[in-house]
């Protein structure tokens, strides 16, 4: 059975990226009305509520978090250098930093994992412990995804499926692994600093 590869024109190309952009930006808007939901939701409770983290819940440790925040906000960085390293045709910079950003983001991962592990009895079955798993659980679930899809784009960019002018993969993780930043700046603030 013979395969034919379509090879688009420049004009053809550019369209269909922008359309592909178009539909990539529309999932990143309906992923914060999500989240979005959830926070006002969690804001609407604690300005309910007389006091807040309820009596008998304690307030979970900054530090270690601070450290693991460092840690996502340190990946976006490598991110970005790794963005900027495929648009310059430097592959072997490209291919140390997107690296650097999967091990980081393994790395919060584990400090979360670490967090749950080690986190007060006092939460279960509290509001404040409600909203803190569920937000942050969603969130570390978007870093999970964020890591396989980094994972798929370098596989492809290792195999040749992007070119130094064609590379909407990595677009679209480069912009996805952005937001999960954003989002993680929002949550820090709420449960760990508010």
């Amino acid at each position: 059975m013979a395969t034919h590869v379509l090879r688009l024109d420049d004009a053809s190309y550019q369209e269909i990226r922008g359309y592909r952009l178009l539909g990539f930006l529309l999932f990143l808007i309906s992923d914060s009305i999500l989240f979005s939901s959830f926070i006002f939701s969690y804001l609407y409770d604690r300005a309910a509520s007389p006091t807040w983290p309820p009596p008998g819940v304690e307030r979970p440790d900054v530090y270690l978090i601070a450290v693991n925040s460092i840690v996502l906000f340190g990946s976006g960085v490598t991110m970005h250098l790794a963005m900027e390293g495929w648009r310059h045709a430097q592959r072997s910079r490209f291919v140390g930093f997107i690296v650097a950003t999967i091990l980081l983001g393994c790395t919060f991962l584990s400090g979360q994992l670490y967090e749950y592990m080690h986190l007060h009895d006092t939460w279960a079955g509290s509001t404040f412990g409600a909203f803190f798993f569920t937000l942050t659980g969603m969130h570390g679930f978007h870093v999970l995804i964020g890591v396989f899809f980094l994972i798929t784009v370098l596989i492809q960019a290792l195999r040749g499926t992007y070119t130094t002018q064609r590379y909407m993969g990595l677009t679209a993780a480069t912009l996805y692994w952005h937001f999960v930043d954003v989002i993680w700046v929002a949550l820090f603030f709420l449960f760990y600093v508010y």
